[in-house]
């Protein structure tokens, strides 16, 4: 589980790189960071979020209610 001050602090890592976005992510499923701007989705693996731009976009067109739980393993 991410701690609150944690979530507090992540932001999207796209989206921080873009003017007038603020990246702020969002925990669904305990498993599953989702940005607010962009929908892309971060998996957090064993408590550990991996907030790899490459893993956001693999996730982005899939709706949260369908995201796998527990997240699959990274290739």
């Amino acid at each position: 589980m991410v701690s609150p001050d944690l979530l507090e602090i992540l932001r999207c890592p796209v989206c921080v790189r873009e003017a007038g976005k603020q990246g702020l992510l969002t925990l669904v499923k305990d498993t599953w960071l989702v940005c607010q701007d962009c929908t892309r989705k971060y998996p957090v693996v064993e408590d550990i979020p991996v907030m790899l731009i490459d893993e956001g976009d693999k996730w982005a067109s899939v709706p949260a209610d369908a995201l796998p739980v527990p997240p699959p393993k990274m290739e």
